[in-house]
């Protein structure tokens, strides 16, 4: 009879327990949003391509020794003004991106929400 109510007492405070680790598995900490940095330097955006996450920020730097803008590839969905150099600019990304400088066409980026 005792070893009865030990057994029964044995698997409550095991079934407790495993409900309590699937309780607290279930909720996972809020993703904070990182930020990243490319630095426009030398004619170039490094890194050329970028991995984020969506709501991460992206900081652009312009390092260069002349002005750049970081412009969406199509123009109308977003631009930055002007950066004179030492400047920067941010924007927080939500969705794949591909961009390039609308003064020096030739300089090409892009973003890969993951």
């Amino acid at each position: 009879m005792n070893h009865a109510r030990i057994t029964i007492r044995y698997s409550l405070f095991m079934s407790f327990l495993v409900l309590f680790l699937l309780y607290l598995t279930s909720f996972s900490a809020p993703y904070k949003p990182a930020t990243h940095t490319v630095e426009i330097s030398q004619m170039k955006f490094k890194p050329a391509a970028l991995d984020v996450k969506k709501g991460d920020k992206v900081v652009f730097i312009n390092k260069d020794i002349v002005f750049h803008d970081v412009t969406e590839t199509s123009g109308k969905s977003w631009k930055s003004p002007a950066l004179a150099p030492g400047k920067s600019w941010s924007m927080v990304v939500t969705q794949n991106q591909s961009y390039y400088c609308s003064i020096h066409p030739v300089m090409k980026g892009s973003i890969t929400v993951k």
